[in-house]
């Protein structure tokens, strides 16, 4: 049976990883997904019609919520209680997918959207202050100015945008002084909320957090934007939560820019770089697991400094290919 299309358009505005939890939980509590059923992310992920990266936040919050457990394998386990794995085909019927992945697919193409938007942004802030245009923007991705609007307050939140006189859009310049301000502000106050966060990160965590990096190291080439996304604030945002001092916490959020930056800049780099941030993140994590705050503060000080001078490095040598196509809704 179709959902009523005003109660659809509102589930529609969800983020995937939240309509696949909900998706799950109701199944789960239901018993179409019977206890002890082994979940897989590939396998989840192919049913929505998502990447992995949102499957693996609903079961994050599935199993904070106590409706699934993990296990020695890949996965999790249906069920509160401790029913032994049962590997069984997990099909769209049991998980009442018989209409289509529709709601998470359309969650994944604002992602998408917003990522196209955030690289265009990157580009020119290295070449000046540019002017964006939310009507024109709305007409150029052929959705309403409600997610046209959404989609740069994201942007805003995390630097790249800010809003000038008359309400209008504007690009943040990414001048030399501006990186080195970026860098200086979290080689500053990062290692610090780490050292005070290190016994206060809960242990399964960051046993997930290490599973991720490995992953992704193994996968390096196949992994995308949203992953990428995901381990970068594993460690700078999710880590960081768990420090005790809420005004570093504040004061870091507008610097969440230096994480985009190197991803979209290599991108169109004739020669990219291989960047090492993934095996960097791991040796704090394990610094983390450890328990020694020291290691973990110190590893994290370096990691950010040589970040600075990686950046840095790749802004130079985007600026010397200048070259940026027009986009319809940026002048």
């Amino acid at each position: 049976m179709s959902m009523p299309r005003a109660k659809s358009q509102t589930r529609r505005k969800q983020p995937a990883y939240a309509l696949i939890k909900d998706a799950l939980a109701k199944r789960i509590r239901t018993g179409d997904v019977p206890a002890g059923t082994v979940l897989s992310e590939s396998a989840i992920a192919s049913l929505f019609g998502s990447s992995r990266s949102p499957v693996r936040q609903a079961f994050e919050q599935l199993e904070h919520s106590g409706l699934v457990r993990r296990f020695d394998g890949r996965g999790v386990i249906a069920g509160k209680r401790k029913a032994e794995p049962r590997r069984v085909p997990i099909t769209a019927t049991m998980l009442g997918l018989t209409n289509g992945p529709v709601e998470a697919v359309r969650s994944d193409a604002w992602d998408a959207l917003y990522y196209e938007l955030e690289r265009e942004i990157i580009y020119r802030s290295m070449f000046g202050r540019f002017r964006v245009s939310e009507l024109a923007l709305a007409r150029h991705f052929r959705v309403g100015r409600t997610v046209a609007r959404n989609l740069l307050l994201r942007a805003q939140a995390i630097g790249i945008l800010e809003k000038g006189a008359k309400a209008h859009w504007y690009v943040v310049p990414l001048d030399e002084d501006r990186v080195r301000d970026i860098f200086e502000l979290r080689s500053t106050l990062e290692p610090l909320l780490l050292k005070s966060a290190t016994t206060r990160i809960p242990t399964a965590m960051l046993d997930r957090m290490a599973e991720r990096l490995r992953e992704g190291i193994q996968l390096r080439d196949r992994i995308g934007v949203g992953e990428l996304d995901e381990i970068e604030g594993d460690l700078h945002i999710r880590c960081l939560g768990y420090g005790i001092n809420r005004e570093m916490i504040e004061a870091l959020k507008r610097s969440h820019c230096a994480f985009v930056i190197g991803k979209h800049i290599q991108v169109a780099l004739t020669a990219p770089q291989i960047d090492s941030f993934m095996e960097e993140h791991l040796v704090i994590i394990e610094a983390l697991r450890a328990r020694d705050a020291d290691a973990a503060a110190a590893t994290m000080r370096r990691h950010i400094e040589w970040s600075h001078s990686k950046v840095a490095r790749w802004i130079a040598e985007f600026r010397a290919i200048n070259v940026i196509s027009r986009v319809p809704y940026m002048a």
